[in-house]
């Protein structure tokens, strides 16, 4: 009996096993606006020189899985959001129109992994009608909450995007992740550390032989990551958090290159153009 107990469970564990290895993702990054004007790299990164500029683009990622997964990292927004004037948006595209050009329709996905609640992040997680949303619950909690406590606590957040969140929760399409290190799917796991947010958190994606990270704003252009140096403290709740969680990328990822930040218009031309404003990591 203890030898059919031991030869099941062996049975069980390489069948889990083999159907983790056999899950492959192709990751996409979809521009879908930008920043009319190059911005100074000293707004997004301490210690920049304020004479050195980045271009700045707003983008979503699609991770496909074949296992029938059709993923976002992050939502978008809409342009009728106020703070979008702020920015001097130009090229604007709203995200689930961006599907188009990889052949899938907004009810095609299935999850959003949210890394943080910034209006630009979560905005349009209202466009996709089937997608079961998943974020920090620290964050979470923070966003709903304490934020809205004091006039100096929800920098970056917008009301309406509370209500849609907790629309979501109440339509039981939303998953309050409880920590780092923790898996969404077989070959997709989120990390916490940045502090951007309250609790924001990124991806890592293993798409076969690579290990991808999804930085989203834990690092928002690649001079923060180059250098090493932290968004100013209007962008993060602790600096040096934020360095930390940098390096604890690079140990991560399976080259530094394959470390994807949230702003950085140079991402697309460092990776395969597949359409028009959409590139695929690898």
């Amino acid at each position: 009996m203890k030898n059919i107990i031991l030869i099941s469970s062996i049975l069980i564990l390489n069948s889990i096993k083999a159907f983790s290895q056999s899950v492959k993702y192709e990751i996409y990054a979809l521009k879908y606006a930008s920043v009319a004007h190059p911005t100074p790299i000293s707004e997004w990164a301490m210690g920049a020189a304020p004479t050195d500029s980045v271009n700045v683009d707003f983008m979503i990622w699609l991770i496909n899985g074949n296992n029938g997964k059709h993923i976002l990292v992050d939502a978008g927004f809409l342009n009728d959001i106020p703070e979008a004037k702020d920015f001097d948006v130009k090229g604007f595209v709203r995200p689930d129109s961006m599907l188009a050009r990889v052949g899938l329709r907004p009810e095609d996905i299935t999850d959003i992994i949210i890394s943080h609640p910034h209006w630009d992040h979560i905005d349009g997680i209202d466009l996709f009608p089937n997608a079961h949303a998943w974020i920090q619950k620290e964050d979470f909690n923070y966003f709903v909450g304490t934020a809205w406590q004091n006039d100096s606590t929800h920098g970056g957040f917008n009301k309406r995007d509370v209500i849609k969140l907790i629309e979501l929760n109440m339509a039981r399409r939303l998953t309050l992740v409880d920590g780092d290190n923790k898996q969404i799917t077989p070959g997709i796991k989120v990390y916490t550390g940045s502090r951007h947010t309250f609790n924001s958190q990124f991806v890592l994606v293993e798409t076969g032989p690579d290990k991808i990270i999804i930085a989203s704003d834990n690092i928002w252009v690649y001079y923060n990551l180059e250098h090493l140096k932290s968004a100013p403290p209007y962008g993060t709740f602790d600096t040096t958090a934020y360095v930390t969680s940098m390096k604890r990328m690079k140990t991560l990822a399976s080259n530094i290159k394959f470390i994807i930040p949230g702003h950085d218009a140079a991402v697309f031309s460092r990776f395969p153009s597949v359409a028009e404003d959409v590139i695929r990591i690898r």
